[in-house]
């Protein structure tokens, strides 16, 4: 199973760090990343696969929100196949 984590906010030391220890430490692998800086605007997305996951979508949903309000940036994880029926043209 795989699922997208999205990462906004003002660019600041640490969010790679921390929302990939946050990933690791719940036993979910990163496939691919994609992240941009324009001005102080930072954006990231990551592919990443749950199927190994130490803790349920939702307790992993919370942990990342709570790394977002402590760097001030939103975090957010869905289903690969929800942000994909979101996204269509």
């Amino acid at each position: 199973m795989r699922a997208i984590v999205t990462v906004m906010g003002i660019d600041k030391k640490g969010i790679i760090a921390k929302v990939s220890s946050c990933l690791s430490e719940n036993n979910i692998n990163i496939l691919d990343i994609n992240q941009t800086i324009m001005q102080d605007l930072f954006t990231m997305v990551m592919l990443v696969d749950v199927s190994e996951a130490e803790n349920k979508f939702a307790v992993i949903s919370d942990k990342l929100s709570a790394i977002g309000e402590e760097l001030g940036v939103e975090v957010k994880i869905q289903h690969e196949e929800i942000f994909r029926s979101m996204h269509r043209i």
